[in-house]
């Protein structure tokens, strides 16, 4: 019997030793796929933030330089303003009423009741509105790709490091800028309604109509001088970046460089 206990002690001690090497064995791989995945994650990231730079914002910076010299987007800006039929806005303020009461007049489609927005800065904007989201979208790998490149903390020549910091800090603040771009468009849209909204409850007042008409074509200059800025901050971008690429990608050398 007390043979048949130490077989079983020993065989019992053995499947132990199996189970804990096979868990090993799944943290090991699992970390080895981790590993793995994780460099390919990073070469990934440095193959799009590499054709960023030397393929799509130089394309960009065509792009954007062709919108620059269309009639639409020149300074000072062939203004097509978007002028309101009084006749019209208080047949709309009736025919709200009437369907507010449940009356439903026959001569009036529903979709004529709908104000349209100024079609004019709509449709920049629409194009502004991509080249922004695309810059921001770009801006986010460059910043992920720079910030994998930062070498860990340590005394003395640190002056790559601090370029690659000050690359970043560019990007930040382009970012920050480009959504407060994002941003103004709503609050045109959501002014402009509140202006229209006067017209047709105060018809006779002339201020509203000429208040909008002003405010339509300050916002048809400012969409102009966004687009300015955004071919601006591709150019910044792209130059200070090719001009410190090295630098980017090897912040410690023995050599000592300037910024520019």
């Amino acid at each position: 019997m007390r043979a048949a206990d130490s077989d079983n002690t020993i065989f019992d001690s053995f499947l132990s030793h199996i189970h804990l090497y096979t868990i090993h064995s799944r943290k090991t791989m699992d970390q080895t796929e981790a590993i793995s995945k994780t460099k390919e994650f990073y070469e990934a990231n440095k193959i799009d933030a590499e054709r960023i730079i030397f393929q799509k914002i130089p394309e960009r910076l065509v792009h954007l330089y062709e919108l620059l010299n269309k009639p639409e987007f020149c300074i000072p800006i062939n203004y097509k303003e978007c002028k309101f039929d009084v006749t019209t806005i208080t047949k709309l303020e009736n025919n709200v009423k009437n369907y507010a009461e449940g009356e439903t007049p026959h001569n009036i489609v529903p979709g004529q009741m709908i104000i349209p927005s100024n079609k004019n800065s709509t449709e920049l904007f629409k194009i502004i509105k991509s080249n922004i989201s695309q810059l921001i979208e770009d801006n986010s790998i460059l910043r992920l790709w720079i910030t994998l490149l930062i070498p860990k903390i340590e005394d003395g020549n640190n002056f790559g490091v601090s370029i690659q910091n000050t690359v970043l800090k560019l990007i930040r603040n382009i970012d920050s800028a480009s959504k407060t771009y994002l941003d103004k468009w709503s609050r045109y849209c959501a002014y402009r309604g509140k202006l229209i909204s006067k017209v047709v409850k105060y018809p006779f007042i002339e201020d509203y109509r000429v208040a909008i008409e002003e405010f339509d074509e300050k916002q048809h200059l400012d969409v102009s001088l966004i687009l300015r800025e955004i071919y601006f901050f591709n150019t910044v971008l792209y130059d200070v970046i090719i001009k410190n690429i090295e630098k980017i990608k090897n912040p410690r050398t023995s050599n000592i460089d300037c910024l520019y």
